[in-house]
């Protein structure tokens, strides 16, 4: 799993996988997820972000995320100090980091 972490109110990012996490207030419960990896650049029109929480993936949702101009972006605030996710589209096209997923932690 590629392990992402938002300190000191600042965010993360995996370059290679086009995406980016941006922490949007001081309690770091809001955060933005950025999107611009494998299946935008297959032309997605609709691009999901696939949620849970804690190692067993507790909490299951589908976000769907907005176009920009630069991919797709989804703010959701977050219960939990671990938050696992991947993204699909509308055709059920998973990037899910060759099944490792991506984990967000969120440390003081």
């Amino acid at each position: 799993m590629h392990q992402l972490k938002v300190n000191n109110g600042q965010g993360d990012c995996d370059q290679k996988a086009g995406i980016t996490v941006k922490c949007l207030c001081p309690d770091k419960k809001d955060v933005s997820i950025f999107y611009n990896g494998l299946l935008t650049k297959s032309g997605a029109t609709q691009v999901y972000l696939h949620t849970g929480t804690e190692d067993n993936w507790n909490n299951v949702y589908d976000h769907r995320m907005e176009p920009t101009p630069y991919g797709f972006e989804k703010t959701i605030q977050i219960e939990s100090n671990h938050l696992n996710f991947c993204f699909k589209d509308s055709a059920n096209n998973w990037d899910n980091n060759n099944g490792q997923n991506w984990s967000l932690s969120m440390s003081q």
